[in-house]
């Protein structure tokens, strides 16, 4: 029975076998760094990927049809940048009917383009700006008003709609101030995602009734 040389006497591994092994070291390596990365074990991933995926969630709305996002800055870069740089269109405001003795319900109807390929927080955002715009006009116009009251007391209904453009919500506002509504246009700062000036929300707050007369054609949002 022969016995094993001693380790000492073992020959050192060739140059060959040292690069072999480090290249399979370093493929077995970075095999599994990638599915990791892949997988998001490590908290992170390329830019492209995340934006990819911010652009599928919010390209996703739930009355059948699909808004295409402007890209260029995330969604809540659009909603911290959105706070203050938007304003109601001046000029186009109307005297305020009473509606004396009308007794419907009083809602604010939020009338949105969607041609403008807003986001969710972009849309938001504006919606927003077009009720204080409203509520600050009948502070203005008619602080006493009986229905500004009766909207503050009621649970101040508010319905989102939608228009395919500028001429459409335009028409609807002077048809709105024709029969004595507020209705307040806001036009962005276009700082995000839209052009500087755009219309973006047409507001209309009144009676039910009345505002339906302008703008009960239209989808829900």
């Amino acid at each position: 029975m022969t016995s094993n040389p001693p380790l000492t006497d073992r020959a050192p591994p060739s140059t060959t076998a040292l690069l072999v092994a480090t290249a399979l070291l370093a493929g077995v390596t970075g095999f599994f760094l990638g599915q990791g990365a892949s997988l998001g074990l490590f908290g992170f991933g390329s830019r492209t990927q995340i934006a990819g995926q911010r652009q599928r969630q919010r390209k996703s709305w739930p009355n059948s049809y699909d808004v295409k996002v402007h890209g260029g800055s995330s969604e809540e870069e659009e909603e911290s940048d959105d706070s203050e740089d938007d304003e109601e269109e001046e000029g186009m405001g109307g005297e305020l009917a009473t509606f004396e003795g009308n007794t419907e319900e009083v809602k604010l109807v939020l009338v949105v383009r969607t041609d403008l390929g807003m986001g969710k927080g972009k849309i938001a955002a504006q919606c927003s700006h077009a009720t204080l715009a409203c509520y600050k006009y009948f502070l203005s116009n008619s602080p006493n008003s009986p229905l500004l009251r009766r909207w503050e007391r009621g649970g101040q209904a508010k319905v989102a709609l939608q228009v395919k453009g500028e001429e459409e919500l335009l028409l609807l506002q002077a048809q709105a101030i024709s029969l004595g509504l507020c209705a307040r246009v806001i036009q962005d700062a276009g700082r995000t995602q839209i052009a500087s000036g755009s219309r973006t929300v047409l507001g209309i707050l009144g009676p039910r009734g009345v505002v339906d007369r302008v703008s009960g054609g239209l989808k829900l949002l």
